[in-house]
């Protein structure tokens, strides 16, 4: 018999297969994808044809250090680091994306993120 932390592991992946399933980023429009933590959010722009991360940045990252202070809420340091990553796609030309969730629920930290990424001038 299969353990409860086994079971929500075998449902995080089957979360993470459809999510990935459906969308598909290339060199026009790459795909976004997140990754959370305990204490940090991570975030990646990728060109799946070339398979090759273009951006990559999270709240704990030397490009984040002076931009965050320790005192806000995780939420808020999900948003900033949505409108750095849209800066940083703005410099290199990228106008547009694909998000990609992964297995998290689109409520809280996800969708701060997504938030400021939109604000930032990211379509998707």
């Amino acid at each position: 018999m299969a353990t409860k932390t086994k079971l929500k592991t075998l449902r995080s992946i089957k979360r993470r297969r459809r999510v990935r399933g459906k969308i598909n980023g290339s060199a026009a429009i790459p795909r976004m994808t997140v990754a959370r933590s305990l204490k940090n959010i991570y975030v990646q722009i990728i060109d799946d044809e070339k398979q090759v991360t273009l951006i990559g940045l999270g709240t704990n990252s030397k490009a984040m250090v002076g931009k965050i202070e320790e005192k806000e809420s995780k939420m808020d340091k999900a948003k900033k680091l949505g409108k750095e990553i849209a800066g940083l796609a703005k410099e290199k030309g990228i106008e547009k994306i694909v998000f990609d969730r992964n297995k998290f629920l689109y409520h809280g930290r996800i969708k701060a993120l997504a938030d400021g990424a939109r604000e930032g001038g990211l379509k998707f």
